[in-house]
């Protein structure tokens, strides 16, 4: 009987390795056959800068990784391309907060179902987002403080506005989330993409922005923006001495994250063997160190604990959207 189930272990394990799953894996890392990364945004932004470092660290481990750049509709175009790619272990890609979390709600129309299209691998990052304020504005309004600018709002009504890379974004959910919880207004004006925004920022056009940290910091460090509060619920070592704006807002919390997803049917194997590969590359010194210049915390997370963070997200967002009347058709 020992021998019998000894026997039927080892067909199991036959079988789950010389899966085409297992084989393009090996392939991948043997043959020279790439992995295809989706990055679903455009090259250059923080999300690009990571999954390059990233596709640098699993070369010895996987292969060759080539990302392939699908930006287009909020994240949609390239989160499709990846839900509906073949699920091979030849294709994945990245799952952020806004193609994950914020966009089901948002969109009224979606071509992949965020919950059940993806299978995660890992978590990857963690950056916080930053209240900044224009800093010549900032000099003008004798705005130094988030108490500062709170006060200023309330004794002159709709005299504020503030940017966004574009209605349903993080900047504009947690905008209209801070409005909300000060007891503000302030107009919401809305750009195409978060570069337009920043640029809005600093050319005066707008007054303040929630911007993500990675972005903003070389304008902190440059004295063209003054930060006043971080989204996350702890401060941040990057910004020293910048409160967060749950230390007046309890529970206050928006964090930009992205991480690793494959096709929702990727067996399990593969899925684990990514899952090994670019954990290790994330907790490796070099990657710490490379993140670490674009205010960037890696992130690393098992599989299960990335699908269930991923859920308790769009749960999150799900009420955020609905309170901000956000809505892209």
């Amino acid at each position: 009987m020992n021998r019998r189930n000894h026997l039927l272990a080892g067909a199991a394990l036959a079988a789950v390795f010389s899966s085409p799953f297992a084989a393009s894996v090996a392939l991948a890392q043997d043959s020279g056959q790439p992995i295809r990364l989706i990055v679903p945004y455009a090259p250059g932004g923080p999300i690009d800068v990571t999954a390059r470092a990233l596709a640098e660290r699993v070369r010895d481990s996987l292969g060759t990784v080539i990302i392939d750049n699908k930006g287009g509709a909020g994240g949609n175009i390239g989160a499709d391309a990846i839900a509906k790619a073949a699920p091979d272990g030849l294709t994945i890609g990245i799952a952020a907060t806004a193609t994950h979390a914020v966009n089901p709600w948002l969109y009224a129309r979606m071509p992949y179902d965020a919950a059940k299209d993806f299978a995660g691998i890992t978590q990857m990052v963690r950056v916080p987002n930053v209240l900044v304020i224009n800093a010549a504005k900032a000099e003008q309004l004798k705005i130094n403080t988030l108490a500062d600018l709170i006060a200023y709002a309330k004794a002159n009504p709709a005299k504020l506005n503030y940017g966004s890379g574009g209605n349903g974004s993080a900047g504009h959910l947690a905008g209209e989330m801070f409005k909300q919880r000060a007891g503000i207004f302030a107009l919401h004006i809305p750009y195409r993409g978060a570069n337009p925004a920043q640029l809005a920022l600093l050319g005066g056009e707008v007054d303040f922005n929630i911007d993500n940290l990675a972005a903003a910091a070389p304008n902190i460090r440059a004295g063209k923006l003054k930060a006043l509060a971080v989204t996350s619920l702890e401060a941040s070592p990057s910004l020293p001495g910048v409160p967060p704006l749950s230390a007046t807002f309890k529970g206050f919390a928006i964090d930009t994250w992205w991480g690793l997803v494959a096709p929702a049917a990727t067996p399990k194997p593969i899925i684990d063997k990514l899952n090994k590969a670019f954990v290790a590359a994330l907790n490796a010194p070099e990657t710490k160190t490379r993140f670490g210049l674009l205010l960037a915390e890696p992130v690393t997370s098992t599989p299960q604990q990335f699908d269930t963070f991923m859920a308790s997200e769009r749960a999150k967002y799900q009420q955020v959207v609905k309170a901000s009347g956000a809505k892209v058709d």
